[in-house]
């Protein structure tokens, strides 16, 4: 039976060790098996370009490492014949192909339209769809391009990781300036984009608001799941089953393995 999993936001950085070897067990216990993995951005709370794994030795900060652990588990994960795809977030987004062909992965355009069970599900990782947030939506604009992508990744290691190290901060303060309801979605911008791609699903992640939100698109029962933020002991996944129905569900994670 064909069995798919979507999990989004885990924000793996070397400060938070817990959520780290949480995600290598639910890894090892849940999704080893699955016949699809979809990974819907902020998998990293930082990427600063997939030559980070060759200069395990020269980064101090321990992401590095972090990542070739990880990348070496996600390379288990579809040898054993798991079909995984990411998609970028806001915190992530300058993972590029290198860095998926090392661990069997494929890139997935962001939004992207699949059909579970012949229904359309669309995914997202959902900024995009925080258009109140006017200051934020410039510097998606910024980061998504390409030349300003290129810019960044010729810059030398040491100086990617001072900017990382700033950018977080930088968005660390602002959010904590904003009213909450600029930093969720915007009601019409989720109905527009349902529309505009022809479905009644929607899953993204991004708010770290789980919810499944019941709404109606042109008079038509639609409905929204945002997957959650991974925190130490707690996990968001959704799953999909051979009859196509999504179903949100939190996890608890295990505090490590041996």
């Amino acid at each position: 039976m064909s069995t798919t999993l979507l999990i989004s936001d885990l924000h793996l950085h070397p400060g938070a060790p817990e959520v780290t070897e949480g995600f290598l067990d639910w890894l090892d216990r849940r999704a080893r098996g699955v016949d699809t993995l979809y990974i819907l951005g902020d998998f990293f709370e930082a990427w600063i370009g997939d030559d980070l794994l060759d200069h395990v030795d020269q980064d101090p900060s321990g992401n590095a490492a972090l990542a070739l652990r990880v990348a070496t588990a996600l390379r288990q994960l579809t040898d054993d014949g798991t079909a995984l795809y990411l998609m970028h977030g806001n915190r992530d987004f300058l993972l590029g192909h290198r860095f998926a062909d090392a661990i069997g992965a494929k890139l997935v355009t962001d939004p992207a339209v699949l059909r579970f069970a012949d229904e359309p599900v669309l995914l997202m990782h959902g900024d995009s769809l925080c258009t109140r947030d006017e200051a934020y939506m410039a510097f998606r604009e910024q980061a998504r391009n390409p030349a300003w992508q290129e810019q960044v990744l010729a810059m030398p290691l040491a100086d990617r990781i001072q900017l990382a190290t700033a950018l977080r901060q930088q968005s660390g303060e602002a959010t904590s300036n904003k009213a909450e309801d600029i930093m969720d979605v915007t009601p019409e911008e989720v109905e527009r984009v349902m529309r505009d791609h022809g479905v009644t699903t929607l899953i993204h992640g991004h708010t770290h608001r789980p919810a499944v939100h019941e709404i109606e698109i042109d008079d038509q029962p639609a409905r929204r799941i945002v997957l959650g933020d991974w925190q130490p002991g707690r996990g968001w996944e959704v799953e999909i089953g051979p009859d196509g129905d999504p179903v949100l569900r939190e996890i608890a994670l295990q505090p490590g393995r041996s």
